[in-house]
């Protein structure tokens, strides 16, 4: 039964996502600052790799009912997406050699959370909000 209530949940929120409201003005182009280097997909399947690992490491590397697990089944889901949202921008950071956008971390951070989706969903929430991203600090 819960089952049925998570996934109709799951749809709701889907649904609701992709419908979207008419605009009068012109179409605002989406910023160039997107999630479109391939380092930054790099370095989120490197610290999605590691959360994976870190879960079976956890779980007595089994899938179901290990013997000696660490942690329950629960633990080791939060614990590994927990450690996926501070390793990926680590990571990414590292391989562009530059600080990382807001859009580029979140989407990040939140495709730990929900994989694939998640950094859509924070792409198309910045791109419904501009004013989110800073602008760029010019020295005189």
């Amino acid at each position: 039964m819960m089952q049925r209530v998570w996934a109709s949940a799951v749809v709701a929120a889907v649904l609701a996502v992709l419908c979207h409201s008419a605009e009068a003005g012109p179409k605002r182009h989406a910023p160039a600052a997107r999630n479109d280097d391939t380092r930054l997909i790099a370095g989120g399947i490197a610290a999605g790799a590691v959360g994976t690992a870190g879960y079976f490491a956890l779980r007595d590397w089994r899938w179901r009912n290990p013997p000696n697990a660490k942690v329950s089944d629960g633990g080791a889901l939060t614990i590994t997406t927990i450690g996926c949202m501070a390793l990926a921008p680590i990571i990414s950071t590292v391989l562009v050699q530059r600080e990382l956008t807001y859009r580029e971390a979140y989407a990040m951070t939140a495709d730990c959370i929900i994989p694939f989706i998640g950094g859509w969903l924070v792409n198309q929430a910045f791109d419904a909000h501009p004013e989110w991203e800073p602008r760029p600090v010019r020295h005189r």
